[in-house]
Order: C-alpha cells, then structure tokens, then sequence
C-alpha cells in the first residue's frame, strides 16, 4: 500500500509516492478526520487500512478501537529511514531520471 509524500517530500527525493510503513507519519486529507495528523501505528494489509495514533472511535461496550484509514486518504509527512528505504528512494529516483518521463498524449491505437 502506498501514499503520496508531501510536497517537500517529493520536492527533496525527487519521488511522488513510496509505500506506507509502521512509524511514519502522515496527515489525513479525506474523510471524518481530515487534517488530522499522527504517527502511522499499524499497516492492516488484510483489511487495506492503516491505523494512526490517536484516531480512535468507542465501543457501545466503552472499548476504544482504532478506525481503519486508507492509505490514499494520507500524506506522508515524515519518512522513517532506514538503509533499505533510502536505497529504493535513491532507485526510484535514478529510475524516474534515466526513463527521462515525457509528458507527451498517450496515441491511440487502432
């Protein structure tokens, strides 16, 4: 699962989007919590969602369970990085530069 990064994110990595992972942190930008920000806790890939920090609903029962976010509803803030994150931002990027990305209409074909 992946989401955008930040402007200043992408502006400095020279990537649009990575995959979403545990201690990230993220601003939510759609739904009931928008502009809500947190620090990513769980990645449910069984469920597609993510749960952030402090986004929590109540139980009828008074349990506090975390409310399922998706990832395409978040913006990464700030990127946990370690050696293999920084190794894929730095592919993902030489990648972009060395298929020199065109922004030329896509031609039909018949």
């Amino acid at each position: 699962m992946s989401a955008n990064l930040s402007k200043e994110l992408q502006a400095r990595h020279g990537v649009r989007s990575m995959p979403i992972r545990k201690d990230d942190e993220v601003l939510i930008t759609r739904g009931m919590y928008k502009t809500r920000e947190g620090k990513v806790t769980a990645v449910y890939r069984k469920k597609w969602v993510v749960h952030v920090e402090r986004i929590t609903r109540d139980k009828s029962s008074g349990a506090s369970i975390p409310v399922g976010i998706p990832a395409s509803s978040l913006v990464i803030t700030k990127l946990k990085l370690d050696k293999d994150r920084k190794a894929k931002l730095e592919a993902k990027s030489k990648n972009k530069e060395a298929s020199g990305k065109k922004d030329e209409p896509m031609s039909n074909v018949d």
